[in-house]
């Protein structure tokens, strides 16, 4: 199968690493050209995935039109904040496009303008290829290296060659699921990122193992009650893209939301944070667009608050524990 991948950050290179190994001709195509002459020369994504090379067999591309000639399956590794952009440049190298059958998103969040999903986003520009999502726990360095973990592949019910996929996607290291509630999917990818800025604010005031178990499981009761509120089906958010994905994001000191809480949480200013970083982190945006979604249905969401009056209005974290433990008390 021919695939294409386009971003070449730690989970898009991870991807491709995977995929080649799944027996596929992969083609990893960069946003920048300085970074596409950089892995070209050295195989090695330095900047985002260091000490992994990339086999010869992994071609790397200039820019995306001449491979999307030939590619069957174009997976979007870019951030969700540049998933539009990435899509209009698309919109017109697609006529040549004939062998293409589906897009597979890897980035997690909603579209901060219009509030869409990463795989709606895609279909809003190319509705007539059927657009599928991957999310779970998998860290790109444990994914890159055959570490075994599984992953929800989730699309649409009306889309046939779902099975197809799932068994190419697989290997013995990457368990694909497969799911037929995209949205669902795609929520929990999103929202796990929020609880995880709490978990290392939680990490970063030292409120202890205690604190952090409750925190995890308030939680996801609250990752369940806002996606089904926002379309998706509950079982989803107690499997591998809600709760599997929160577990992994939540507790792994690779991760980026939770170490961007823990510097919070010890005292950095949110904003400064964001202005000097070079990796995104997904749970900043993805907390005021939740927040907003909230907002308009009447849901209070008490974590997702805290967060988001931490991160926008510079609510000091202290503050923010004390305002959630010393809310009216209720059943479980």
């Amino acid at each position: 199968m021919n695939i294409c991948i386009l971003g070449a950050g730690a989970w898009g290179t991870a991807m491709a690493l995977h995929l080649e190994r799944c027996g596929h001709s992969v083609t990893l195509v960069p946003r920048r050209m300085e970074q596409a002459l950089a892995l070209a020369s050295s195989r090695e994504n330095t900047d985002y995935l260091p000490g992994y090379s990339l086999p010869g067999s992994i071609q790397i591309g200039y820019e995306p039109a001449p491979v999307l000639m030939e590619a069957e399956v174009v997976f979007l590794a870019c951030p969700t904040k540049g998933l539009r952009a990435l899509c209009q440049q698309l919109a017109g190298s697609l006529e040549d496009a004939w062998q293409l059958k589906l897009f597979v998103v890897l980035c997690k969040g909603l579209d901060s303008a219009t509030l869409q999903t990463p795989a709606e986003t895609v279909r809003t520009f190319f509705p007539d290829i059927a657009s599928a999502a991957l999310s779970g726990p998998t860290r790109a360095a444990e994914v890159a290296a055959g570490q075994p973990t599984a992953i929800a592949l989730a699309v649409e019910e009306s889309f046939e060659e779902a099975n197809d996929y799932q068994r190419a996607f697989s290997s013995p290291a990457l368990r694909v699921y497969l799911s037929h509630d995209l949205r669902g999917t795609e929520l929990g990818g999103t929202l796990k990122n929020i609880y995880a800025i709490a978990a290392g604010i939680c990490d970063g005031l030292a409120l202890g193992d205690n604190a952090k178990a409750a925190l995890l499981t308030r939680s996801l009761s609250e990752m369940v009650t806002i996606g089904e509120l926002l379309g998706g089906q509950r079982a989803t958010f107690h499997g591998l893209s809600g709760f599997g994905d929160l577990v992994a994001t939540c507790t792994g000191s690779w991760s980026r939301n939770r170490s961007f809480g823990e510097q919070i949480g010890r005292g950095s200013r949110p904003a400064d944070l964001m202005e000097n970083r070079k990796t995104v982190v997904e749970g900043y945006w993805a907390t005021q667009c939740v927040k907003e979604l909230c907002q308009t249905r009447g849901l209070e969401a008490p974590i997702l608050g805290q967060v988001h009056s931490v991160l926008y209005q510079e609510r000091d974290p202290q503050a923010a524990l004390e305002a959630l433990m010393g809310r009216d008390l209720k059943a479980e």
